[in-house]
């Protein structure tokens, strides 16, 4: 099986919707995950991510699902910092040098949560929301956690391709779920920008365990001839 996780176009925040940019660049990953053999389309429930999944949906004429745990919303308000005067200000994974600026905090798996965020308790909540139905959704796709390493058990191996429309701060979540890599390494480290394409493997029978293939691609980008900027602003 292959787990395609797309982020969303460019955003309006806003409106919950795209910008004109953003637009092109859904038709565009649209068109290149057309030919992929998607059997599956799933959303994050915001408008930007939905609407960044239907020129896909219109193409293969398949039907959206909904996947509340990858709603950005409650990710935002779990997992951003304070600005020191009680007030949210930005995401946590934005202070690196918190996150891997000592040997300590850099090597500890469970160091997540120590001091990053405006509620430690709220962001330890969510994660593990994220987590929990991870697992839960894989599960329906065949695939069993097994508790051990990285391990899942193909209770149905197969070679579906599912793809699967969210976000930056609760993607990233995810993904170091998927890969078992501690939160704060992960999304502090990497990034994933509009319609970039990451793509994990489940593969082979009995345990198997996950692996990345590419990370925030962006050929369907290039192919189109749009503006190659990370982020809209990082030329690339």
């Amino acid at each position: 099986m292959l787990l395609y996780i797309i982020r969303h176009g460019t955003p309006d925040y806003e409106n919950d919707t795209l910008t004109e940019d953003g637009k092109k660049q859904a038709d565009a990953v649209g068109k290149r995950l057309s030919t992929c053999g998607i059997d599956e389309i799933y959303s994050s429930p915001l408008g930007r991510a939905r609407l960044t999944a239907k020129p896909l949906s219109d193409i293969l004429n398949l039907e959206i699902k909904i996947l509340p745990f990858l709603n950005e919303n409650t990710a935002w308000e779990s997992f951003c910092s304070g600005d020191g005067k009680g007030n949210r200000s930005s995401w946590a994974f934005n202070q690196r040098a918190l996150m891997l600026g000592t040997d300590e905090m850099f090597s500890d798996r469970n160091s997540f949560g120590k001091g990053f965020f405006f509620d430690e308790e709220l962001a330890e909540k969510k994660y593990r929301e994220i987590c929990r139905s991870s697992d839960e959704f894989i599960g329906t796709l065949g695939y069993k956690r097994t508790g051990k390493g990285n391990g899942y058990f193909a209770v149905e191996p197969n070679d579906r391709n599912i793809a699967v429309f969210c976000h930056q701060g609760a993607g990233l979540h995810w993904i170091s779920h998927l890969l078992n890599f501690p939160p704060h390494i992960v999304t502090s480290t990497f990034d994933i920008t509009h319609t970039g394409v990451t793509i994990i493997r489940f593969d082979g029978t009995g345990e198997v365990y996950p692996q990345c293939l590419c990370f925030s691609d962006m050929s369907h980008i290039y192919k189109e001839n749009l503006p190659m900027k990370y982020h809209g602003y990082i030329p690339v």
